[in-house]
């Protein structure tokens, strides 16, 4: 562009950070405005698979894969599937040299991506109430700490419940139907060897035929992040009078709901260290398009909320935050860019939230016995992974060839 637009990211998740490293590389400088007081004042979840079609080539963008692959865990591709008796039913081990989907702590993909933008990029501390048009697609930004800002492009990167949604679309998440209680277990190779077994290097999947599950995944540090999943409704421990702060009753409860687990599987529902975290799940429509409104769009979850089934959401993040940095460089206007951006990412973003959310419906049906196993075959996942990155290798290079760029250093 042939002036420096006043570019305001809202949300200093992976979308955001990535999309504003990028720009830096371009040599546009935008400002991010993100809640949270510092990069680590909350728990942000736990582990996620990078894949090489999508979140790793956003990484290469951006001149960061050496810092990915010095936090990746590489043996955290491995997958099994038991069922609610311990059974193994499948299991994916990774190849020596697999690099197609290695793991990383969410904590750690944040903090690394925070760790390279220019100082004071990120404005912690400011939570949007809300953006409003001043015409020409310039936008007015209210924080709740009173301060206010004007931005020639205001890129929505604030997840589920963004306030620059509502700019563009009224659609709003949608509950599907599954809640769960997210615990964790600390120093698990001593201090509980049996999960460790159970859960491997990587992650461990197991239901029955009742809508009930158990998802367990192996962070870094000794721990592991656990995941107690059932349909039920959102306010369902008030609806049934428990205190989620109690876990002496939240673990009477479960075991009274999972009676028919076996003994090997229940230290997984109660011998946690720490509260249990009550999470559910919600999705965006899919596929979700808007026309096209000067000077906003979305990029991440704020674009596409989906079921974290495949894996699609964070990589989907950081591939929006890296091509529509790329667009807004390489473009004449934003207007042209911010068409070109949408466009590709309407028509990769639908497919994938469609497949993830019927997924988890599958996945938690209660009257199943044919339910898909998870995990499906990854070896072959992988070899898509690897040549979807190819692929898409070979048309950025194309294109930027076409436009006389060369990426990002």
């Amino acid at each position: 562009m042939t002036t420096s637009p006043r570019i305001a990211i809202i949300g200093g998740g992976p979308a955001g950070l990535l999309c504003a490293r990028v720009l830096q590389g371009h040599g546009i400088e935008p400002t991010v405005y993100d809640a949270d007081t510092t990069v680590d004042s909350r728990d942000p979840g736990g582990t996620l698979d990078l894949h090489a079609d999508a979140g790793q080539v956003a990484l290469e963008d951006a001149g960061l894969m050496d810092a990915f692959t010095a936090l990746a865990r590489i043996e955290g591709q491995g997958k099994s599937r038991r069922d609610h008796r311990g059974t193994v039913l499948t299991e994916f081990v990774p190849a020596e040299g697999d690099t197609a989907a290695p793991e990383i702590d969410r904590g750690q993909l944040r903090a690394m991506l925070h760790d390279h933008l220019r100082p004071g990029t990120v404005r912690w501390g400011h939570r949007l109430l809300r953006a409003t048009p001043l015409g020409g697609g310039a936008h007015h930004l209210a924080f709740a700490n009173g301060v206010s800002a004007e931005a020639d492009l205001v890129i929505g990167a604030d997840g589920a419940w963004s306030r620059v949604r509502p700019l563009l679309t009224d659609a709003a998440p949608q509950y599907l139907g599954v809640a769960f209680l997210d615990a964790r277990f600390d120093d698990v190779d001593t201090r509980h060897p049996e999960i460790a077994a159970i859960v491997g290097d990587g992650h461990m999947f197991a239901n029955d035929n009742d809508g009930r599950a158990v998802i367990v995944q192996r962070n870094s540090n000794g721990v592991v992040r656990g995941y107690v999943a059932f349909r039920a409704e959102p306010d369902w421990h008030d609806k049934a009078g428990l205190d989620l702060t109690d876990r002496a009753a939240v673990r009477s409860h479960l075991l009274r709901e999972f009676a028919h687990w076996s003994a090997e599987m229940r230290p997984l529902l109660v011998d946690n260290d720490g509260d249990y975290v009550p999470r559910s799940f919600w999705a965006l429509p899919a596929p979700l398009t808007w026309d096209r409104v000067p000077g906003v769009t979305l990029i991440g979850d704020a674009a596409h909320l989906m079921a974290p089934f495949g894996g699609h959401g964070t990589n989907l993040a950081l591939l929006d935050g890296a091509e529509l940095a790329h667009a807004l460089a390489e473009e004449a206007t934003i207007d042209v860019a911010l068409a070109r951006y949408e466009a590709t990412m309407f028509r990769r973003s639908g497919e994938l939230a469609m497949g993830a959310n019927e997924g988890l419906r599958r996945f938690f049906a209660t009257t199943s016995p044919d339910a898909p196993h998870l995990p499906p075959d990854h070896a072959r996942e992988h070899r898509n992974y690897e040549a979807g990155a190819a692929e898409y290798r070979r048309r950025r290079a194309e294109g930027e060839r076409a436009m006389g760029t060369g990426g990002v250093a």
